[in-house]
């Protein structure tokens, strides 16, 4: 059995990097997406502050143009760590959300420091030795774990009430996001079970950590802890599956769509794009588009309805 679950944890590896090369490569092959042109945009440094950008300087297609990196951070690092977004717009969420997303911050660190001190113990130092940093590795771990597991739990736990009793959300709350959250409500509760009760010094989780490394699929001889480990991985894979994928697409919501305002001067691969898109045939069944009598969006964009008012009338 313990051979079965060091195949399926490696199984759950590679299906959780392959399902998130895989949604990257759909979206980045997809069409041309249309620009939102919403301002601020981050990277404009001084300019974001009051939502300009390098459109508004005079003969701007000639000037290189500049992108604040620390713009960018500045904007991102509240959203990511501290749901900014969430607290200015729904403030009694964000008390339920915030938790949650720390809970897993703290478990994917957990995981980070799990690795860190089966690599210590593979080169001979091992966690409880007298290097400093391995300590250090030590008590983190020791922190950072039952932390994450209690505060996924409260988060989980008052997600799942908050569905059901708000009605603004009870009304777009689907199974899949009921099941995800009592996905993570078990698989936490199990960990922090563990903890308290099998393996109190993760010593039991980083030598598991250190045969999964070294491809010496040693014996697991608790249950509860095997069955941790089958609930750990398996979420671990349908993560990227679900729409919980926007751990990592949000980046290109951030800075291809809502911060992508990259000029079209001299960008052949846009313009192929581009003219992809403008050879699609048009279904819109508005007026002041099916009117006219098209059939691509090509001919649509270069129609003038003034220089040709009677065109495209029956």
């Amino acid at each position: 059995m313990s051979l079965v679950v060091y195949l399926i944890t490696y199984l759950a590896i590679i299906v959780f990097i392959s399902a998130i090369v895989k949604r990257i490569v759909h979206y980045l092959t997809n069409p041309l997406h249309v620009r939102w042109e919403i301002y601020p945009v981050a990277h404009e440094g001084k300019r974001a502050s009051y939502g300009g950008g390098y459109l508004e300087e005079v003969d701007w297609w000639q000037k290189e143009r500049k992108v604040s990196v620390i713009g960018e951070l500045k904007v991102m690092i509240p959203e990511i760590f501290l749901l900014k977004a969430v607290w200015e717009n729904n403030r009694s969420l964000w008390f339920l959300s915030y938790p949650f997303h720390l809970g897993l911050y703290l478990t994917v660190a957990f995981f980070v420091l799990l690795i860190l001190g089966a690599i210590g113990q593979l080169s001979g130092s091992p966690v409880g030795s007298d290097i400093p940093l391995m300590n250090a590795v030590g008590v983190l771990t020791g922190l950072a774990g039952p932390l994450g597991f209690a505060l996924t739990i409260i988060g989980a736990f008052g997600l799942i009430i908050k569905r059901c009793t708000d009605p603004g959300l009870r009304n777009y709350s689907t199974v899949s996001h009921f099941f995800n959250l009592i996905l993570f409500l078990a698989t936490m509760a199990i960990a922090l079970i563990v903890w308290l009760s099998v393996d109190p010094t993760f010593s039991m989780a980083r030598t598991f950590v250190v045969n999964l490394i070294s491809f010496n699929p040693g014996p697991i001889s608790s249950p509860m802890f095997l069955l941790q480990v089958l609930l750990m991985v398996l979420t671990i894979a349908y993560i990227p599956l679900t729409h919980m994928s926007h751990f990592f697409m949000k980046y290109f919501l951030y800075h291809d769509i809502r911060w992508g305002d990259e000029p079209n001067i001299n960008t052949p691969k846009t313009d192929e794009k581009i003219s992809v898109v403008l050879n699609y045939p048009v279904t819109w069944s508005a007026p002041h588009i099916a009117g006219h009598g098209k059939d691509t969006w090509a001919e649509v964009a270069t129609f003038n309805p003034v220089a040709n008012p009677e065109s495209g009338k029956e």
